[in-house]
């Protein structure tokens, strides 16, 4: 097509960060951060962008309705499926360019988002514009963080609890879904370490076996003031057996994905909030476009993630930006590196990252770049340092 911007080349890394610490969920079988992929991709006019595809082999959604990825299938997906049916779409019709992929292979959306990343953040740096421009304007300048504490021994929990409230957050979220006792004692150890001052989330990650199960945990953790309860069990029908009983909110995470499945949970009442990324619809378009739903069902959401690097994490603060439903606080991290280190502890997934400098961290809050694009610039030294074969 004359005139047309396509993509020129592209290359794919996959990358490991070193760990502040593991970072364990119900369910998970693997340590999220070591071998996600990195799309390094060029458009016709030259210009460059960044994607980031956090590949779990075995985290997904309800039911095994969604299938987890790996870097060999996103890395396979990427080069041997999209690309080629990409190769003649003008990139600036984003629309487009989702029809064209959903035609190339049906799911993979942590794939197709790191390609609609790339290409975005290619778009913005050409027109000189942040990405949230492209997703129709900003509506915040900065979003609030919600430190998640991984799956851990009490004791080195409230620990940490204690030393990231010290440095400013002000929402903590605790991932549970193991047994019932256990995760009671967690919340109750918690709350009397940090007092009545800090916000504090559950997370079970669907890992509760029955609803009548999570309703009794929740029933006791809300003695201790907890603000709302995440993916308690798997399935819609399920959650919404809780949410109609529970004293606290109920949020969606694994139960939504795609805007269809928001006006599922909304007809069913199987939540009061959704948790958002940019990766779950398969891009920041679709993630916007879903958020449109929830917001119809007056539905509000926070901005979350699998333990995002730089690029990606870039990604889920352009979509904050751009969403007027995302008003909770967010568990996506505080980006640090080994010359620039914006906390000891809080959101502090890694020891280092392959972003030149970390966002702006401040009183809880992460501040959303303004530069074109993504806002960042990577640093290829370190992807190589970090890549892994």
């Amino acid at each position: 097509m004359a005139g047309a911007l396509t993509i020129a080349r592209v290359e794919t890394f996959v990358v490991a960060l070193p760990l502040r610490r593991p970072h364990l969920w119900a369910g998970l079988a693997a340590t999220s951060g070591q071998g996600y992929v990195v799309l390094k991709l060029a458009l016709s006019d030259g210009t460059v962008g960044w994607g980031e595809a956090q590949t779990l082999a075995n985290w997904g959604g309800d039911d095994g309705n969604r299938y987890g990825e790996t870097p060999v299938t996103t890395r396979h997906v990427i080069d041997d499926l999209l690309l080629p049916r990409l190769a003649e779409v003008d990139v600036r019709n984003i629309e487009v360019l989702h029809a064209a992929m959903a035609r190339a292979v049906r799911g993979y959306p942590y794939a197709k988002a790191a390609v609609e990343v790339a290409v975005l953040d290619a778009l913005g740096r050409s027109l000189g514009v942040p990405i949230y421009q492209l997703l129709g304007g900003r509506c915040r300048d900065r979003v609030a963080i919600a430190h998640s504490i991984g799956l851990m021994p009490i004791e080195e929990a409230v620990a940490e609890a204690v030393q990231v409230v010290e440095e400013g957050v002000r929402t903590l979220k605790l991932k549970i879904g193991i047994d019932v006792e256990r995760d009671v004692a967690l919340v109750r150890a918690v709350r009397q370490a940090v007092g009545d001052g800090p916000a504090l989330r559950v997370d079970a990650n669907q890992g509760y076996r029955t609803w009548a199960e999570a309703l009794t945990a929740i029933r006791r953790m809300s003695d201790y003031d907890i603000a709302y309860a995440e993916q308690l069990v798997d399935g819609i029908d399920e959650l919404a057996e809780v949410a109609m009983r529970s004293p606290v909110p109920v949020m969606a995470d694994e139960s939504v994905w795609t805007d269809r499945d928001v006006v599922r949970i909304a007809a069913a009442g199987a939540a009061h909030y959704i948790s958002t990324y940019y990766t779950k619809p398969g891009g920041l378009y679709k993630a916007k476009r879903l958020l449109t739903v929830a917001g119809a069902h007056r539905m509000i959401s926070d901005v979350n993630g699998s333990g995002e690097m730089g690029i990606g994490n870039a990604a889920n603060l352009q979509l904050a930006a751009a969403a007027p439903e995302i008003v909770l606080p967010g568990t996506i991290p505080i980006t640090s590196t080994a010359e620039t280190q914006r906390t000891k502890r809080a959101g502090r997934k890694y020891l280092d990252d392959i972003v030149v400098e970390p966002f702006h961290y401040a009183d809880g809050h992460l501040s959303i770049p303004d530069r074109p694009g993504l806002g960042i610039e990577v640093d290829e030294a370190k992807l190589q340092k970090y890549r892994v074969a």
